[in-house]
Parts: structure tokens; sequence; C-alpha cells
């Protein structure tokens, strides 16, 4: 039987499958469908256009399907569609898409989400990936199958993630990335001096 706390608000026309649990203090809006065995824990919000299928593990403080972070986004009918077999860690955000793109983010099948995450607007993750905590997706990417993100690392928008790749801890891409290639690091450059701040008396001696 499906298990629905008694703080949880759950809209009367959200689809709910048999033995989907959802904890206390989490909101469903009417457009979600949620399937067989999944867990929704405390304080999840799962609003718009949203599908999730069966057996996911949705973890408190989550977000799925709100307005995508972009300043052209206004209001347009977009969708979250989320697989089978997914752990979603805490504070994890998952956008809806937008009109300039398919209108669509997808999650697919027994994806590791850890915590923090962000998944913009118009993503495309495959299957069996793993995100570390503070992994970012810009907008538009699209990571294939058994792809790995280390901790806060991340993806600019429109790249691709080809499939088996690795990205290290603190890596960031800018471009696409190809399958099987394992990148690690994020080396900086200096590309201009804040002369204001040289000026002020507090940084008159920089080490």
């Amino acid at each position: 039987m499906t298990k629905i706390h008694e703080t949880a608000v759950v809209s009367e026309t959200a689809n709910l499958a048999e033995n989907v649990v959802v904890g206390p203090y989490s909101i469903i809006e009417s457009d979600v469908s949620i399937g067989t065995g999944t867990v929704i824990d405390s304080h999840v919000v799962i609003k718009g256009k949203t599908s999730i299928g069966s057996d996911n593990h949705i973890y408190s403080f989550v977000s799925i399907g709100d307005d995508p972070q972009d300043k052209k986004y206004d209001g347009e009918d977009t969708a979250v569609e989320i697989g089978n077999r997914n752990s979603i860690r805490e504070y994890t955000t998952i956008n809806k898409g937008t009109s300039q793109d398919i209108g669509t983010t997808r999650l697919g099948d027994d994806n590791w989400i850890m915590a923090y995450v962000h998944i913009a607007h118009d993503c495309q993750v495959g299957n069996n990936t793993i995100f570390a905590n503070n992994t970012t997706l810009g907008g538009h990417v699209i990571v294939g199958d058994f792809a790995i993100f280390g901790g806060f690392s991340g993806a600019h928008q429109f790249c691709k993630i080809g499939a088996h790749s690795f990205l290290g801890m603190y890596s960031g891409v800018a471009r696409d990335l190809p399958p099987y290639v394992v990148v690690m690091g994020n080396l900086l450059s200096q590309e201009a001096l804040i002369l204001k701040g040289l000026k002020e008396e507090t940084f008159h001696q920089i080490r």
C-alpha cells in the first residue's frame, strides 16, 4: 500500500503507484507521476510535469521539477523524466527543461546521485552514472552511461560527456569529453588585476 505521512502535501490529481512512500512535510504537486516502490523522504518538493519511475530513493530536501535557472524561461510547460532505481541524495536539484531545447530534463536508470548535485535544465543523463557530492551540470549537458563525476566537478552548458569517462575531483570541462577518457584538475591562470583593491590600504601588501 502507498504510505503518505500525515504532514505531507500531495495533490489529489498526482499519480502515485502502489507501494510509494512519502515522508513528512514533502510536497507533491498535481502533474507528478511516481512509480511503484519509490521512497520519498521528508521535506522533498516535486513540482510541475514530472515523471518518476519505480524503486527510486529520493532523500530529504531534494527539489525536482522546479523552474529552470534560465533568464529566457517564461513559464513554458516543460518537464522532468526520471527512470528507475536511482538514488538521489540530500539537497539535489533537478530543474525542468526549456522551450529552447527539447523541453525535458532526463535522468535514466540506476544512477547514484550524491548530495548537493545540480542537474540543470534540458540535461540528458544516461544510466549507471555516479555524481559525487556537489557535482554541477550546466544546461543542455548530455552525459553518457557509466560516466563518473568526482566531488565538486562539473560541465559547462552544452557539453557532451562520453560514456565511461571520469572527471576527477574539482575538475571542470568546457568542451566535449570523449568516452573512456579520464580528466583531472582545473588549472588556474591570471586574467586580470582588481585595481580598485590594490588602491585600498588593506591590500597594500600582496603575498
